[in-house]
């Protein structure tokens, strides 16, 4: 669960640390004091999105750091898959936002990036905002609830591989039925291209020494000259002697020399081999001077076979690996092309095979999805009796539909708010409470089968008030019992629930505004469940209803039998089934 939410320099925080608890921990404050930039502080460090205008004015950078407690075995499983560790059953995420852009992420003080906080972050935290009631105004995404519900991920995983494959042979066969007229102009083309490079034969290296080549006969004249000047001063001429001859005049001394001084043997050796050097030298210079030489039209050979692989080039690849690569996949297209009619019955053949394979599989998610929606339809309205709206009939319309990657169900949720009344579209039926109702029905039902150990709940409040606020509170207080909740909320109802009240607040100090979130005790929960009953003036009437709140949250019970919460001043809320 999260026990710690270190704040710096986002928005109108300067620097917070909030420590939160089991249970139900409950945000309350002002309009505009920073509440739900404490949640968007929470979504940062978990890898979503976030903007540089999210730094305080006038700060370069922000931090956001998020402690961790308490890790599920699959939190700790998917750390370890990720290649961190969790030191001493602590997790500590932490994101710096710069105003240049840049992130800078870490987890358990190593180096991270943002998606691997949002890997992570998926497995820690699951996050509902005021903005996520309108996914019941979407038919498509209801499917995604009972897919969560029914836990199906693995066997939809293995339809989805299907149904890729399925698809890459559909869209292989969609490009074999291309008109006869547009598959012999390939076939002509294809021809062309490979008689062309077959006749041309590149050859690995051969633009690159072909280059080297014609440098060297575009230059011959100077290269000439000054192996012959080379030639001449080992050689020598008619007027002087070569380093030739004046080396062999000094080897054959030191030679003879060295019958009477055995200790020039070494030299008269060196000298010895220092000729036959020289000698080898004067012998390959006359070899290249030859070379030169030997073909008059050797260049305009290689300006021709140049120009060829340059246009080649142009059309086939920047290389002559890239042309041979070109030349071989041309002929498996023609060669797929000429063999059409096999080719087609073959795919036709495999996606048939493929199309009854992916509908089985769909078939079987489709059973599951109708057997689980009957348990959600029923749990879903035993809760939203719960939250006052006794009246209401769920209705789960699944239809069969073509092939898709979610298989071949069409589902939509539809609702009837009072007797009598036909169920219809949800965007057509329920009003702002009754969307935040339901959807916490929907999000009780599906914590059952969550793994996720912390939920956020930011103003799931939106449009009721009441005894329907005091319901959400008993129900959030009733999650909290096997899992961590936190909640944003503006009702007094609700807030009464917290096992941890924190109240944010905001002053301005020299034109500047400060936030500050604090834990409350008895009295301070008190003055603030006043406050948002009476309004900034303070009665001890307002006091005295906080009083009763409170007095109410802590002496009820949840009882399985009922379904009702009961007072008992002994005990505390119990799981419901």
């Amino acid at each position: 669960m999260l026990t710690n939410l270190y704040i710096e320099n986002i928005a109108v925080i300067e620097k917070s640390n909030i420590d939160f608890t089991g249970g139900l921990n409950v945000l309350t404050g002002e309009t505009g004091a920073g509440k739900s930039i404490v949640i968007d502080s929470i979504n940062a460090v978990l890898g979503h999105r976030s903007s540089r205008g999210m730094i305080r004015s006038g700060a370069d950078a922000a931090f956001v750091s998020a402690t961790f407690e308490e890790l599920s075995p699959l939190t700790l499983k998917k750390l370890s898959a990720m290649g961190y560790e969790a030191e001493d059953g602590t997790l500590i995420l932490s994101r710096e936002l710069t105003a240049s852009g840049k992130n800078n992420c870490r987890i358990n003080s190593r180096p991270a990036t943002v998606a691997a906080l949002r890997e992570i972050g998926e497995y820690l935290i699951n996050i509902h905002g005021q903005n996520d009631n309108l996914e019941l105004m979407n038919p498509a995404l209801h499917i995604v609830y009972i897919d969560a519900l029914a836990d199906d991920a693995a066997l939809l995983s293995a339809y989805r591989k299907t149904y890729r494959e399925l698809r890459a042979v559909e869209e292989e066969l969609g490009s074999l039925d291309t008109d006869e007229a547009e598959r012999l102009r390939k076939i002509d083309l294809l021809t062309f291209q490979i008689a062309e490079l077959e006749d041309a034969e590149p050859e690995v290296g051969e633009y690159d020494a072909l280059t080297a080549e014609r440098n060297a006969l575009q230059n011959r004249e100077k290269i000439a000259k000054e192996l012959m000047g080379a030639r001449i001063a080992l050689d020598g001429d008619d007027e002087v002697d070569g380093a030739l001859r004046m080396l062999d005049d000094a080897s054959s001394a030191v030679m003879n020399a060295s019958r009477y001084l055995s200790s020039l043997e070494g030299s008269a050796d060196r000298l010895s081999s220092a000729l036959y050097e020289l000698q080898e030298i004067s012998r390959e210079l006359e070899s290249a001077m030859d070379d030169i030489d030997a073909d008059p039209g050797r260049l305009e050979e290689i300006e021709e076979r140049l120009d060829l692989l340059y246009r080649l080039r142009h059309k086939y690849g920047e290389s002559e690996e890239e042309m041979l690569a070109y030349l071989d996949n041309a002929k498996k297209e023609l060669n797929a092309l000429n063999d059409y009619a096999n080719n087609r019955a073959q795919l036709e053949m495999r996606r048939e095979k493929l199309y009854q394979a992916a509908y089985d599989s769909a078939k079987e998610l489709s059973d599951l999805r109708r057997k689980v929606g009957e348990e959600f339809r029923a749990s879903v309205e035993r809760e939203m009796a719960f939250l006052l709206m006794p009246n209401v009939r769920l209705e789960i319309r699944q239809d069969e539909v073509e092939l898709n990657s979610r298989g071949i169900d069409r589902i939509e949720f539809l609702i009837s708010t009072n007797p009598g009344e036909d169920p219809k579209p949800v965007s057509k039926i329920a009003s702002g409470g009754e969307l935040s109702r339901m959807m916490l029905a929907i999000k009780t039902v599906l914590s059952r089968a969550d793994f996720v150990q912390t939920l956020i709940f930011d103003e799931i409040d939106t449009g009721i008030s009441g005894s329907a606020a005091d319901r959400v509170g008993r129900k959030l207080r009733q999650l909290s019992l096997d899992r961590q909740v936190l909640c944003v909320t503006h009702q007094a109802q609700i807030a009464a629930f917290a096992m941890n009240h924190l109240f944010i607040s905001k002053e301005v100090r020299d034109d500047r505004t400060f936030t500050r979130v604090q834990s409350l005790d008895e009295d301070g929960r008190v003055e603030e469940l006043a406050r948002i009953v009476g309004g900034e003036q303070i009665t001890d009437s307002a006091r005295n209803h906080a009083r009763e709140l409170l007095n109410s949250a802590k002496s009820g019970r949840w009882s399985v039998d009922s379904g009702q919460w009961s007072v008992d001043s002994e005990s505390q809320p119990a799981t419901s089934d």
